[in-house]
């Protein structure tokens, strides 16, 4: 699933650097705006595949970005008003 996943990534990014190199040649206004649209598209894709990829800032139920660091223990802990582990 990871090798899938960076093979996505791979080629958003590609398809990304792709666009901007037409975007510095000459082309009609039509092309460049379907042009200008497909970067936008591209870029949201990536970004939407590497947050659910890495999802490293997550925020919890709190509204509060997880530690990932934190065990899920001392969490759990605290939720039941004991002391921090």
């Amino acid at each position: 699933m990871i090798d899938k996943t960076l093979a996505r990534m791979r080629a958003h990014h590609g398809n990304i650097a792709r666009y901007r190199w037409l975007l510095k040649t000459q082309l009609t206004e039509l092309e460049r705006g379907f042009i200008e649209r497909r970067l936008r598209e591209e870029q949201s894709a990536l970004a939407t595949l590497t947050r659910a990829a890495l999802p490293l800032n997550r925020k919890t139920a709190s509204g509060r970005a997880r530690d990932p660091h934190r065990s899920l223990t001392n969490d759990q802990n605290r939720q039941n008003g004991g002391a921090r582990l």
